[in-house]
């Protein structure tokens, strides 16, 4: 176990070199229409994932979250590497307004669409609930190929949607 963790950190250094341009500075060498981003000799794809309530699910549904998610673990190979991101950032009153309210058409159900924007104002007016927490996963591999054969993208594209 040890000696494969050694080899895994290995694998991740490489060797930096003082960039004399921006696109030196970015570490990209190539990206695949498939979400693919070559970086040196990883090559990585991220997933936007969102958040589930694993408490208030159903029984055949927790067994469905298990199974999905060991059958993820079961695909990465022993030097893949993933990291979570986690990206909070301000809700725009007016963005979200003009995309969630719903609009007055007089027709005599104005006092129901007006009650329900109301509800929704009320659940982002709060400093809290402003907030909107975007989640990703980065999974990198050190061959292409086990991005692309390897069962990881087909658990992920079930279960998320690729950005």
């Amino acid at each position: 176990m040890i000696k494969t963790l050694q080899q895994a950190l290995k694998m991740d250094r490489e060797k930096f070199k003082v960039p004399r341009s921006v696109q030196q500075a970015i570490p990209i060498q190539r990206i695949w229409p498939d979400g693919v981003f070559q970086s040196g000799t990883k090559f990585s794809k991220t997933f936007r994932f969102s958040d589930i309530n694993y408490a208030i699910a159903s029984k055949e549904d927790k067994t469905e979250m298990f199974l999905d998610y060991s059958e993820l673990l079961n695909a990465l190979d022993s030097g893949a590497a993933a990291k979570i991101t986690l990206n909070n950032r301000q809700i725009n009153k007016e963005e979200f307004e003009a995309s969630l309210l719903l609009p007055m058409k007089e027709d005599g159900l104005d006092e129901y669409r007006k009650e329900y924007n109301e509800m929704l104002l009320s659940k982002v007016s709060g400093t809290n609930n402003s907030i909107y927490q975007e989640r990703y996963l980065t999974v990198s591999v050190h061959k292409r190929t086990s991005m692309r054969q390897g069962l990881i993208l087909h658990v992920w594209e079930r279960i998320s949607s690729p950005i």
